[in-house]
């Protein structure tokens, strides 16, 4: 058996590999070692439970509250409500663990378990593996030390969260948004709700799609990841704007007022100047992983703002953002972390930010977004291959080397191997999409013949 932990916590096809019997394991192992680590010292121990509108989510939701009541936790489930809403409960109401039950923009039959540490963090690696060794441990038949009486955990209801997140998320705008018009893609998921109520109360005139999850169509033609009808409906009724959220929002995509893609680098981009204007972009940084398009680097150069580079995963950019103290992170799939106001991804505020920059400027988001040019970028994958030595292959380091001298300032080469599959993935960006494709397709020829 493989590490249960990914990168973004514990995922599978629900009762399948994602089963009650391990949804309820985990948390109790989860309620264990964090009372090792000294976490409950001196109080009764405190979670927050939530997830999104997935059917699998009732069942889970079910095994994990069981899992911590039984451990000695109280449990306070908070319904249906987005991840980063969550990960902000668990801060205010003073949680010693957060649960967000979620596959993000995964299709319904997938589901996740991602737990939160205190303050709404996300748990550290070091007590993830923890996590598992003693789920492990006692999945085998070790027994557990099972607290009884007055000592199990009590399980209640706080339905006031998603009022908590959407005055949260208000407070925290610069400016409000009257005079838009925006369309919301909730992607049948988490943010149904809370995403039009902020929009809304914020000022603008809200247009909704993708908004009437029903438990099995989370993700389904809708959302972040299937753009088309966002754009098809930011036309139709004439928006300034269109956002697009996945399953568990935290991450956001737009659409221009002529139906074009605003990706999350762009974003990225119209934030860090918002941002540096207001003098709250700190040190004039900004942090993006590697996979970010050229373009983006190019145009922060030109404005004279710094770019940290990461590796893929908006779990290192949030490492560095934290470490550095830096203000602003995020991904091209558009994770953007505005980590005064955030400690996870979340969609709903980066749209709410954008969408105030919008209004204040009274420029259109096409015309913002032109800070900076999308060079070309071609990405193959090349299968069955040994991603374990790409990097001391003399021959790819040869072709690299040759692909790079041809693209020279206006191009860039990543070589990138997959961690689960036995693949390379080349990534080849040019100011010309021939170029790309072409040396793109001349270097996945070198890494099938020097690593197959």
């Amino acid at each position: 058996m493989g590490r249960l932990f990914g990168t973004d916590g514990v995922r599978g096809v629900a009762n399948a590999d994602l089963t009650a019997e391990l949804a309820l394991g985990l948390s109790v192992a989860a309620a264990h070692v964090l009372a090792e680590a000294g976490t409950f010292e001196g109080h009764r121990p405190k979670a927050v439970v939530g997830r999104d509108p997935r059917a699998s989510g009732e069942f889970l939701e079910a095994a994990v509250v069981a899992g911590l009541a039984s451990a000695g936790v109280d449990v306070l489930k908070v319904g249906v409500l987005p991840t980063p809403a969550v990960a902000h409960l668990t801060g205010v109401l003073g949680a010693d663990l957060g649960v967000m039950l979620s596959a993000s923009h995964n299709a319904m039959p997938d589901n996740g378990i991602k737990f939160f540490a205190r303050g709404g963090h996300k748990l550290a690696d070091e007590l993830e593996d923890r996590i598992e060794a003693v789920y492990r441990e006692h999945s085998t038949g070790a027994p557990w030390d099972r607290p009884t009486g007055s000592g199990v955990g009590r399980v209640g209801e706080h339905l006031e969260g998603l009022e908590t997140y959407v005055t949260h998320l208000l407070g925290v705008l610069p400016n409000r948004l009257d005079g838009l018009t925006v369309v919301l893609d909730e992607a049948h998921g988490a943010a149904s709700r809370v995403s039009p109520a902020a929009f809304e109360r914020a000022g603008a005139r809200v247009v909704t799609i993708g908004a009437e999850p029903d438990g099995l169509n989370i993700n389904d033609g809708y959302g972040s990841t299937h753009l088309g009808k966002l754009k098809a409906a930011v036309v139709e009724h004439g928006a300034d704007l269109g956002i697009a959220h996945d399953g568990d929002a935290d991450r956001c995509l737009a659409v221009d007022h002529t139906g074009e893609e605003v990706d999350g680098d762009q974003i990225l981009a119209i934030l860090a100047l918002a941002m540096r204007e207001r003098g709250v972009l700190r040190a004039d940084t900004v942090v993006a992983t590697v996979m970010s398009n050229l373009g983006f680097k190019l145009a922060m150069e030109r404005e004279g703002i710094q770019l940290v580079q990461t590796a893929v995963g908006d779990r290192y950019v949030l490492e560095e953002m934290k470490e550095k103290g830096f203000a602003l992170g995020g991904e091209q799939s558009g994770h953007v972390i505005a980590l005064d106001h955030a400690t996870t991804g979340d969609g709903t505020l980066t749209g709410l930010l954008l969408a105030a920059r919008v209004a204040a400027s009274g420029r259109s988001l096409r015309e913002l977004a032109a800070v900076m040019e999308r060079l070309p970028q071609v990405l193959v994958n090349v299968r069955d291959v040994d991603r374990s030595r790409v990097s001391t292959s003399a021959e790819l380091a040869a072709a690299v080397e040759d692909a790079e001298r041809e693209l020279g300032t206006t191009g860039r080469v990543l070589l990138r191997p997959s961690g689960t599959e036995p693949l390379v993935r080349v990534m080849v960006e040019a100011a010309d999409i021939h170029q790309a494709e072409s040396v793109a397709g001349r270097l996945a020829d070198v890494v099938k013949s020097a690593l197959g």
